[in-house]
């Protein structure tokens, strides 16, 4: 590129798989097909890792309690996850994805951002090569994705979700910060349920909404993450595809509507965290050797202890064992405890280890 000239805009497909997890169950059991299906435990403690559409026509969400989703849908069938399964699906995939651009940003086992400005196989266009993949996820693995088109990862992200499932949205530049005007703010990346009802009560509700606020205002309210907000809003973004994206930790972490004191309770609590929690692990990939537990005090006293091994924790037992135990190292909490959380870190990076935490691709 000679000096001065403008770099070419950005072509970003952002693919997502259709209720992954739910999805291949259904693949391989014909007799789970067209009926609600939760990957997860059915137990007390269980949680939802993944939900059909059946079942999210009920309510039923990925991370809710086992009992809240049967609930809302009293013949939904549970089946326990088979990650190794959804891993070698996922491997399937990414080799697909390989056949059209080295840049590669893996978020997940079912969803990945590709930069396709250089267009590697000369089909013409970006949503002619979205098509192009989705046709052959199809083909290969008998699962259909999802995809979002755009001219950079946020706008194509919030696209892969518009038409799904078995979708294509492509939001060309001309088009982006009126597409991000009319979505409701709840819906972009990064706004999780706590900045939503802020921002529900400063009556920011839509990406308009959104756009309208100055800066400064929005400093005032959001701190740091202003900047991102701002842009976000106007459909402005500029990070890159990065094709070696590692993870520092996964985790998960409840709030509870009522505080918890009983040692019983909060064991329980803690188990349904555990759960969702490896439920990210495994779909992220990673394995790790720091368990952390998070802990808020009814008057918001916030406090983590850990615990480092030698070797990975490699099942959800394990890492639900030390969570319980540095649970235990602080009880009793005769004030109540609102907020638990628990998350691996000391994430592996030497060679021999490389696969798990940043699975290559095939080129």
């Amino acid at each position: 590129m000679a000096d001065g000239e403008t770099p070419p805009q950005r072509k970003v497909i952002h693919v997502d798989m259709d209720a992954f997890y739910a999805s291949v169950e259904q693949r391989d059991d014909p007799t789970l097909r067209g009926k609600p299906v939760a990957v997860g435990g059915s137990r007390a403690r269980g949680v939802v890792a993944a939900a059909s559409y059946e079942a999210r026509a009920f309510g039923v969400r990925s991370a809710m309690p086992s009992v809240t989703a049967l609930r809302r849908c009293p013949d939904l069938v549970f089946v326990r996850p088979r990650f190794d399964v959804y891993h070698a699906v996922s491997q399937q995939i990414r080799a697909i994805f390989a056949d059209y651009s080295d840049a590669i940003e893996p978020l997940s086992l079912d969803e990945a951002y590709l930069d396709v400005t250089a267009d590697v196989r000369g089909l013409g266009s970006a949503s002619a090569i979205a098509e192009e993949i989705r046709a052959r996820i199809r083909a290969d693995t008998g699962l259909t994705a999802s995809a979002g088109v755009s001219y950079n990862k946020f706008i194509a992200k919030l696209a892969s979700d518009q038409n799904k499932p078995d979708g294509l949205c492509v939001i060309p530049p001309h088009k982006g910060a009126a597409f991000v005007a009319s979505l409701p703010v709840k819906r972009f990346h990064g706004v999780g349920p706590v900045t939503a009802k802020r921002m529900e009560q400063l009556g920011i509700l839509t990406g308009a909404d959104l756009r309208d606020r100055a800066l400064p205002f929005l400093q005032a309210h959001f701190g740091s993450y202003a900047d991102y907000l701002f842009a976000a809003a106007r459909g402005v973004d500029h990070r890159p595809v990065r094709a070696h994206r590692e993870a520092k930790s996964v985790g998960a972490e409840r709030t509870f509507e009522t505080n918890l004191s009983a040692p019983d309770e909060l064991h329980a609590a803690l188990a349904r965290v555990a759960e969702a929690a490896w439920v990210r692990i495994e779909r992220s990939g990673v394995r790790g050797r720091t368990v952390t537990l998070k802990l808020r005090h009814a008057d918001f006293r916030t406090m983590t202890r850990a615990r480092s091994l030698a070797l990975p924790v490699t099942s959800e037992a394990d890492f639900l064992r030390i969570g319980d135990e540095l649970l235990d190292a602080q009880l009793p909490v005769p004030d109540g405890v609102r907020l638990l959380g628990l998350t691996l870190s000391g994430i592996l990076r030497d060679a021999a280890d490389a696969e798990e935490v940043q699975p290559s691709l095939p080129l």
